[in-house]
């Protein structure tokens, strides 16, 4: 919500393509800003109303289209008083194509256009004539929030050590909720309302289902959706492997990455996977020294993940549950990929050694230096490979992540699995 404010004050406001998944919730958090920040908010949805792209089918400059959209909905639109939300945008070519004029002639208009497939729509796209935004699933700090939790999630965004390491046990067990209900607004609603995980599991499930429709109904060659299906059931499979490294024959006998390369960039394109690739020489900038052919592939959202691999509620929530084998470790560096994704902690790489098993789960730069980040799903934090990294490149920050409250041993820091999300501003 803040990012929208910032929008809108800005100076140099152009119209906003707002990204992100489907179901993480861009359509009602676009309307609950237009209800806080604007008197007038007009919708179309371009999916649901086809008689919408008439509107936009001959003359797509600004005066033409305020007139049009002001006949339709009866409301007049002052430029500063009104949001204009154009929803599912890829459906509309046209309409797309507006947006360049709007930037070009009618920057005074407040506009938000969002889709689910803007990444994978055939056409043009309006490149450098817009601002962009692209929306995650809630975080855990908004999941505290939504369950009344705000004093905790505050104590978290103003890294309050000593408070929050009496509130060790409740973390752990409210970080225990959310590996099973994830950050999918469905999910954490039904929690929120009925506590039933077993409710919260259905909701999962028909995302899933809803999600694999989308491959049918959106994939224009049909060849490359049973690659896609084999692509995302398997995502679960890696991440349980000891060896996280995403390799094409564990999705199919003889699969090879020239076969599956449409059907990969797909699912990262919509945003369903994050793909976190290898990268050997850890220097800046690490866009230039990442390996293509070595990636880990993780899912958008971690209670997803859960109910793809039919992970029982008592296996994360159960009295005798702990974080400690490798399921949770798969689930421990999902969350921590899926917290700094949202967070914007970019770019995000893992580290490997050639030719060695040292493996670092993530890797990114911030702050003028490079900073590995290792993933423990409980209390026990010996890793090597971190220890081989430090001897090797000794970099001025290093952060082992883990249930462990926080602390500081030289360059390294013990940052709690929950307070992730702030890692940037911790080290600084």
């Amino acid at each position: 919500m803040e990012s929208l404010k910032d929008w809108k004050k800005s100076a140099n406001r152009k119209p906003l393509l707002l990204y992100g998944a489907r179901q993480v919730g861009k359509t009602w958090l676009v309307r609950d800003f237009a209800a806080s920040n604007y008197d007038e908010f007009i919708e179309l949805n371009f999916l649901t109303d086809e008689s919408l792209k008439a509107i936009f089918a001959e003359d797509i400059r600004p005066a033409h289209i305020i007139r049009q959209l002001e006949l339709r909905f009866n409301k007049k639109i002052d430029p500063e008083r009104t949001l204009l939300f154009f929803d599912e945008i890829q459906e509309s070519q046209r309409a797309m194509d507006a947006l360049k004029t709007f930037n070009d002639a009618g920057r005074e208009y407040n506009i938000v256009a969002a889709g689910s497939f803007i990444g994978v729509m055939l056409g043009r796209r309006p490149v450098g004539q817009t601002d962009q935004m692209t929306l995650y699933p809630m975080s855990f700090c908004e999941f505290l929030e939504s369950q009344g939790r705000e004093i905790l999630a505050t104590a978290i965004k103003q890294h309050d050590f000593t408070a929050l390491s009496g509130a060790s046990d409740l973390l752990e067990s409210l970080l225990k909720q959310y590996f099973y209900i994830g950050g999918m607004p469905a999910a954490v609603c039904e929690y929120g309302a009925s506590g039933d995980p077993a409710k919260v599991r259905e909701i999962q499930n028909e995302l899933l289902m809803a999600y694999k429709g989308d491959f049918s109904k959106h994939i224009h060659d049909p060849r490359t959706e049973p690659k896609i299906r084999m692509l995302w059931d398997s995502i679960s499979l890696h991440l349980v492997k000891e060896n996280k490294k995403f390799v094409y024959k564990n999705v199919k006998t003889g699969g090879r990455a020239a076969e599956f390369e449409i059907a990969m960039q797909w699912l990262v394109d919509t945003g369903l996977v994050y793909k976190i690739n290898k990268v050997e020489t850890p220097k800046i900038p690490l866009k230039m020294y990442y390996n293509e052919n070595y990636f880990k592939l993780y899912m958008l959202d971690i209670g997803l993940l859960g109910a793809q691999a039919e992970i029982k509620a008592d296996d994360i929530l159960g009295a005798g549950s702990d974080l400690m084998d490798d399921i949770h470790g798969a689930l421990a560096e999902q969350f921590v990929c899926q917290e700094l994704k949202a967070a914007k902690v970019s770019p995000l790489f893992y580290w490997g050694r050639g030719g060695s098993t040292a493996e670092v789960d993530f890797i990114t730069q911030g702050n003028g230096e490079i900073i590995p980040i290792e993933v423990k799903a409980a209390k026990h934090t010996k890793s090597q490979s971190l220890k081989v990294y430090m001897q090797e490149y000794k970099p001025k920050h290093a952060v082992r992540t883990s249930l462990k409250n926080f602390g500081t041993s030289g360059s390294l820091y013990s940052v709690p699995l929950f307070m992730i999300s702030e890692l940037l501003d911790i080290i600084s």
